[in-house]
């Protein structure tokens, strides 16, 4: 059993010579590129944008209270009562009842408020 560890502990070690070739910065930038989007637990801004844009055919960028309301309680896996009233808590509708899901979407792929431009 010897001969087996030790051609195995030989074949991980030509193999870790690989990364030496690169300074520590550069392979957590290339991990932070290549899988950050999995990395948060969110799909990719554009496709969460594309999601919302379907129902925005004017491309206006918000959509009304009610009308998100409607679409997450009664489509595919339906929010409730509950997740309703905690997104719109995070994400307040302005005071015309219109929610800007461009800002939300930046918020949940980034994490942070898009600045007001």
């Amino acid at each position: 059993m010897a001969p087996k560890k030790a051609k195995k502990r030989a074949a991980e070690g030509a193999n870790s010579n690989v990364f030496s070739m690169f300074e520590q910065a550069q392979i957590q930038e290339f991990k932070e590129t290549m899988f950050g989007e999995k990395l948060k637990g969110a799909d990719p801004e554009e496709t969460i944008l594309n999601a919302f844009k379907v129902f925005d055919p004017e491309g206006k960028g918000i959509l009304k209270k009610e009308y998100i309301t409607e679409m997450l309680t009664t489509q595919a896996d339906r929010f409730s009562p509950e997740e309703m009233e905690q997104m719109f808590t995070a994400f307040p509708p302005d005071a015309a009842g219109n929610l800007d899901y461009r800002n939300l979407v930046h918020i949940i792929t980034h994490g942070e408020e898009k600045d007001q431009e």
